[in-house]
């Protein structure tokens, strides 16, 4: 069986590395500002273009130094996409770690290419580098990142050729013959695709974790407050009527709570709308704290917010509406005082419209009577 000539596989290697670089890089200039490390990722496949390059033209001048700048792009490539997944988290690149690794990778096989020519030595360094970027890449990824297919494709793509690298220095360092990069056997062919395929398939992994990010971002915007990042009107009523349903169909009884705060409109009017818009984030804060984890909450509109507590009877609800309210008495400066009208469900016939039409009653209710205290409706 005739092996692919390796010439022919790193060619490859670099169209298909030229091709995602622009794909990663056009991905950086027109996704959201806020997903990080797509720059890196973008670079990363021009390195291994540029190794692609080094590896596949013959040497005009100085075959070792030719060699040695295409080592130092295999490596820059892996190095780029840890760095890449690293900035993606939110976590910062360790430049101390990075470049430590990769300046004496480079060093010695300086040495090891001028100085004392071996290259059984230099074929290991490269490879062992490699290792140790894949594996730390890993352990990075099965601590910061989350269980979706894009992240697990990356970790089997690096898991697998981390195997073929241990393999490989393995191999070299207990034989004496490890044959040349260029030769036409088909364990270099092994060893290049490995190579080759493993840079496609990550910079594939890195476009599909920007893409997930981008579709993760916008459910939160569709169903978010911009302001204060609760929950908007539609995604709380939504809630609500699942578990309305459920409870029609359970049994199980649940508690709304209609909040609105007292004289906003005068705090807008006396010290302006940016003053406004920290007293609702502020009493987001304060009111999240006194709820419960499994508690919805959302804003219903304006300064009127609304809150989902499922398996919650009136008489359990209504000390969480008195947290709220001494959450809101600190003497913080943003401290604001709230009406609140609490209703719970009836029973089979009780709607939902019906329990928020109770709950706003309450509220207004709890307005007429002086404000800043809990109405029942």
């Amino acid at each position: 069986m005739n092996s692919l000539d390796p010439r022919s596989l790193i060619a490859m290697g670099g169209l298909m590395a030229l091709v995602m670089g622009i794909v990663l890089g056009f991905t950086r200039r027109y996704y959201p500002s806020s997903i990080l490390g797509l720059g890196y990722w973008a670079m990363a496949p021009a390195a291994m273009l540029g190794a692609a390059v080094f590896f596949g033209v013959p040497a005009p001048w100085f075959p070792e130094v030719w060699r040695w700048i295409a080592n130092g792009f295999i490596l820059l490539g892996f190095v780029l996409f840890h760095v890449g997944f690293r900035r993606f988290y939110g976590k910062p690149a360790r430049w101390y770690r990075v470049l430590a690794l990769y300046g004496l990778t480079m060093l010695v096989l300086a040495w090891y290419g001028g100085g004392e020519p071996s290259y059984r030595i230099r074929v290991a360094v490269v490879t062992g580098a490699i290792a140790l970027v894949h594996m730390g890449s890993l352990v990075f990824l099965f601590r910061n990142g989350n269980r979706n297919f894009p992240v697990r494709m990356v970790q089997a793509t690096l898991g697998l050729h981390l195997a073929v690298l241990l393999v490989r220095l393995q191999t070299v360092l207990s034989e004496g013959d490890v044959g040349n990069l260029l030769e036409a056997s088909a364990i270099q062919t092994f060893y290049l695709g490995a190579y080759v395929l493993s840079g496609l398939l990550l910079s594939i992994g890195a476009l599909l974790m920007a893409t997930d990010r981008v579709r993760t971002e916008l459910e939160h915007m569709a169903t978010h407050d911009a302001l204060t990042g609760t929950l908007n009107r539609r995604a709380i009523v939504g809630f609500c009527e699942e578990e309305h349903a459920r409870s029609v169909r359970y049994g199980h009884p649940f508690s709304l709570m209609m909040m609105d705060l007292d004289h906003f409109k005068a705090v807008n009017d006396t010290y302006g709308h940016q003053h406004g818009d920290q007293v609702l984030v502020h009493f987001v804060d304060c009111a999240r704290a006194a709820l419960r984890r499994a508690d919805r909450f959302g804003r219903y509109g304006g300064e009127e917010f609304l809150a989902l507590l499922p398996n919650t009877a009136l008489d359990t609800a209504l000390p969480v509406a008195k947290r709220i309210h001494t959450a809101l008495s600190s003497g913080h400066p943003l401290d604001c005082k709230v009406s609140i009208g609490v209703t719970s469900w009836r029973g089979k016939d009780d709607s939902l419209d019906a329990m928020l039409g109770r709950a706003d009653a309450a509220l207004y209710q709890a307005k007429a009577e002086g404000r800043n205290r809990t109405c029942t409706g």
